[in-house]
């Protein structure tokens, strides 16, 4: 499903699922310091944490996937755990996983306010 390489960030702060492609274009712009259109998925969860929005760029215009959990919530690394940074990186598996409803772990290392930071591994955590 994820082409292998690219680049995918998580926004850390939740979002408000109404917001379209130029509002997330935005947060993307300042919260995370990069192009939309530079071939990366970025990822937005919601705040109630049961649904979450990526944002691509296709090579001919923006794409917006969303999803829902019927059941259950994204389990993600808690601000304080990531000290401030606004957004995290993760692999195509952390992906996967996430969207499987799998949560993610404690990162490896404090991080400056706005550092975009790699998480460790193993993230899995099976139920």
């Amino acid at each position: 499903m994820i082409p292998s390489g690219v680049e995918i960030f998580m926004a850390m702060g939740a979002i408000d699922l109404r917001w379209g492609f130029n509002r997330l274009t935005g947060v993307v712009n300042e919260h995370i310091g990069r192009d939309v259109r530079c071939g990366a998925l970025f990822l937005f969860i919601g705040k109630r944490r049961d649904a979450l929005k990526i944002l691509f760029f296709d090579g001919s215009g923006l794409c917006l996937f969303y999803k829902r959990l019927d059941d259950g919530l994204f389990r993600l690394p808690s601000r304080s755990e990531i000290n401030g940074a606004t957004a995290i990186t993760l692999d195509e598996e952390e992906l996967n996983a996430l969207l499987d409803g799998i949560g993610l772990e404690k990162p490896v290392r404090r991080v400056k306010h706005n550092e975009v930071v790699r998480l460790k591994k193993p993230l899995l955590k099976f139920n």
